[in-house]
């Protein structure tokens, strides 16, 4: 067999994915997208220095898109094959960054919504780091119709969230996130007894995707579930077995 290099610019090789991250202090446990021991493939990390939870949820500072479309052009630079994101609020970016490199970008979960209401019929419950600050353009520029039903709920009410993302003191309370998003995700099953499924748009819900299935029931989906599909696209694997 001859193989052959992708990229003159690549000096090693096997990271498919990704990912741009925020510039953040707090402990990435594992199951978060900034954790890459979340994976059971090598992914490969760009950090953009100045880029605040602050600055881009509450703030919606424009003046990060070039400083983000920097970070993308630098990891396709580096032979990846598809690029996200450790934010879901990065929707606002989606359709510039994705213009401005080759391959694939997908950088919020939110970008799941249409294909799980699809396959539910059903109202998709969202929760979000903060709710107050999801608005029609991060869901517009996740291909989500005005007309899909959505339900949506945040973490901007649970403390120990809060002061572990906003106001960090490199501290995290696994515990208290857990009881927090659980209480969130039962409070949105009993508002909407119509739910189908729920998405979870920060990026630091993952690690507790386990414990909302466990008590709602329902189907879960999260930046790693999208992350690994999109994952499994760009590294088919033959099959074998038996006729």
């Amino acid at each position: 067999m001859i193989y052959k290099s992708r990229l003159k610019s690549q000096s090693w090789a096997g990271e498919n994915i990704g990912i741009i991250v925020l510039d953040c202090e707090y402990p990435y446990i594992p199951g978060n997208v900034a954790n890459a021991t979340t994976y059971d493939f090598p992914v490969r990390y760009a950090a953009v220095a100045g880029a605040t939870n602050d600055r881009l949820i509450y703030n919606r500072d424009p003046e990060l898109l070039a400083p983000f479309i920097e970070a993308a052009q630098k990891l396709e630079a580096e032979g990846v094959k598809a690029i996200t994101s450790g934010c879901g609020f990065m929707a606002l970016f989606q359709k510039e960054i994705a213009a401005a490199v080759s391959i694939p970008v997908f950088l919020s979960s939110l970008l799941q919504v249409p294909f799980i209401h699809q396959i539910t019929g059903k109202r998709v419950g969202i929760i979000s780091a903060s709710s107050s600050n999801l608005t029609t353009e991060h869901l517009e520029n996740t291909g989500i119709s005005e007309t899909t039903p959505l339900a949506v709920a945040g973490m901007e009410h649970n403390r120990a969230f809060t002061q572990a993302i906003f106001e960090p003191d490199c501290t995290l309370d696994d515990d208290a996130i857990r009881v927090g998003v659980v209480g969130v995700a039962n409070q949105l099953m009993h508002d909407h007894p119509d739910l189908g499924a729920i998405l979870l748009e920060c990026s630091d819900l993952p690690p507790y995707a386990h414990a909302i299935q466990a008590a709602t029931g329902l189907p879960v989906f999260d930046f790693i579930t999208m992350i690994k599909y999109v994952h499994t696209s760009l590294a088919c694997k033959p099959y074998v077995g038996l006729i």
